[in-house]
């Protein structure tokens, strides 16, 4: 640890095209031990920030791929420890326009919801939480920004707030 203040781990996203990454590293107390005070907030970061597998009929960002992404680890995760599938298919925006609902493509706001919900369902299927709540927004020509607001019993809900910047994704 290189200080009483300042984390050996931290999460690190790039969203500069093409080299998407994320960097994962673990918060340790003071006397060595994992803090995980925030386990539901990092288990969220985890399933909206991990790609889902795309269902065959899904169109992919790249037309040169057919890499449809998700887990290896998702294979009989059900079976096995009795997980989900985690992830989300918000990957599937990366190249795409921030259309309004009256597109083809319907609209992308809606999109990145309908994304985020599917993957915060399984939280509350299996009564990790208790709900959420999700708002999503243009808030300019270039970004949608998400709030979403789990739940957790009586307990103070959690925030978690996205930017999602489309002129920094790339053409």
């Amino acid at each position: 640890m290189s200080g009483a203040n300042v984390p050996d781990i931290r999460l690190v996203q790039n969203n500069i095209f093409p080299k998407y990454s994320v960097t994962l590293d673990w918060l340790l107390l003071p006397d060595g031990t994992l803090d995980d005070s925030q386990a539901l907030a990092t288990a969220v970061c985890i399933a909206l920030g991990t790609n889902a597998l795309a269902a065959p009929d899904d169109v992919l960002p790249d037309p040169d791929s057919n890499d449809r992404c998700g887990w290896w680890g998702d294979l009989d995760a059900e079976l096995i420890w009795n997980g989900w599938p985690i992830g989300s298919k918000l990957w599937l925006l990366r190249r795409a326009k921030i259309n309004p609902a009256s597109a083809r493509e319907g609209s992308t706001v809606m999109m990145v919801e309908n994304y985020i919900r599917v993957a915060m369902q399984p939280f509350v299927d299996r009564k990790v939480c208790s709900g959420f709540d999700v708002w999503v927004s243009r808030v300019d020509t270039q970004r949608i920004d998400a709030l979403l607001r789990v739940y957790r019993g009586p307990a103070q809900p959690i925030d978690l707030r996205y930017e999602v910047l489309w002129d920094a994704m790339g053409p």
